[in-house]
């Protein structure tokens, strides 16, 4: 859910946070399935309105809080500010944002009080679910903060949302819940020359990957465009045979 960063229910201090999870187990995970994330943009604004509506009612409820309409939908991708925030996204063959995360940055300049953070957001769809992406969605956006010098990773959700909790806590995340919804808490370890690399590698690698699908997707069109005159072609033989 993308709400306040700094909402008024009570929080933990940062040095209580947990740290994110260590980079070598991180690794050795993204090394067993690589999974091409995009960085979305302006131009992707009617992709992403696309992809949360075909989420069904409940999804709506754990993603937003609320049973959101499609026109709340509308409003808040409107909102999204490209130029401060960051939305990653993966596509199926076909192209269809399938999954997506949202790292909405407070605006500037930070509280003195409240370290450099950022409010993280995820939505699966229903016939992508089971793969992970979620957690990839996590890790990749936990890479791209910390990259930043972003110092916490910040969630508020439903308490229901028991699969993004299970996200954060299985990255190290202190959970607290108060009644009906929670908080989760992740600090970040400063960036490296190793975490920099392996997010432009990412980030290139899943430019690729994206370009590969429309090219195979648009020769898949042009066979049956072609197909299709040929069919086309044989039954007016037929038809002029007899």
């Amino acid at each position: 859910m993308i709400t306040d960063p700094f909402p008024p229910a009570a929080r933990p201090s940062m040095s209580a946070a947990p740290s994110a999870q260590p980079a070598s187990r991180r690794a050795h995970r993204s090394a067993l399935q690589w999974v091409p994330i995009r960085s979305l943009a302006e131009r992707h604004r009617e992709r992403i309105v696309a992809h949360l509506v075909a989420l069904p009612p409940r999804d709506r409820y754990l993603r937003f809080g609320h049973a959101a309409s499609d026109e709340q939908i509308a409003q808040y991708v409107d909102s999204i500010e490209f130029a401060r925030d960051e939305v990653f996204g993966i596509f199926n063959r076909r192209l269809e944002l399938v999954a997506m995360a949202h790292l909405a940055y407070e605006r500037a300049p930070q509280l003195d009080s409240h370290p450099a953070m950022v409010e993280f957001g995820v939505s699966v769809l229903p016939q992508a679910r089971g793969r992970g992406y979620g957690a990839r969605l996590f890790d990749h956006a936990v890479m791209h903060a910390r990259n930043r010098g972003t110092e916490t990773l910040f969630i508020h959700a439903l308490s229901e949302n028991t699969a993004m909790l299970k996200i954060a806590r299985n990255a190290g995340a202190k959970v607290v819940r108060d009644g009906s919804e929670s908080e989760a808490w992740l600090k970040l370890p400063p960036d490296t020359l190793g975490s920099q690399v392996e997010e432009m590698v990412e980030t290139y690698a899943a430019e690729v990957n994206h370009r590969l699908k429309r090219h195979a997707l648009q020769l898949e069109h042009w066979f049956d465009a072609v197909n299709e005159v040929r069919a086309r072609f044989a039954k007016g033989l037929v038809v002029a045979s007899e």
